[in-house]
């Protein structure tokens, strides 16, 4: 069974590509306006202080999301944000 992977698990500095959006979660359509598309780079650019919310930037735009919903936003394993 392959390993799931969401924006959440990503530390700062690391980048990873979406794969699919959780069409269950509350944001779903909000995150895709926002830019978070299967195949779209995102990269972890910071973590508040007490671990929530989280800054990434996709497309050009630095967003802060919760960690309950960036936990609905799959990706491929995280890799370190200079590559690709």
């Amino acid at each position: 069974m392959e390993e799931r992977h969401v924006l959440t698990d990503l530390r700062p500095g690391q980048a990873a590509r979406v794969t699919a959006l959780d069409p269950r979660g509350e944001l779903t359509a909000r995150l895709a306006e926002l830019g978070f598309l299967p195949g779209t780079r995102v990269v972890c650019v910071a973590r508040a202080p007490l671990g929530d919310p989280t800054a990434y930037l996709v497309r050009g735009a630095v967003i802060a999301l919760r960690g309950r919903d960036a936990a609905g936003v799959e990706t491929g394993p995280g890799e370190e944000a200079g590559r690709g």
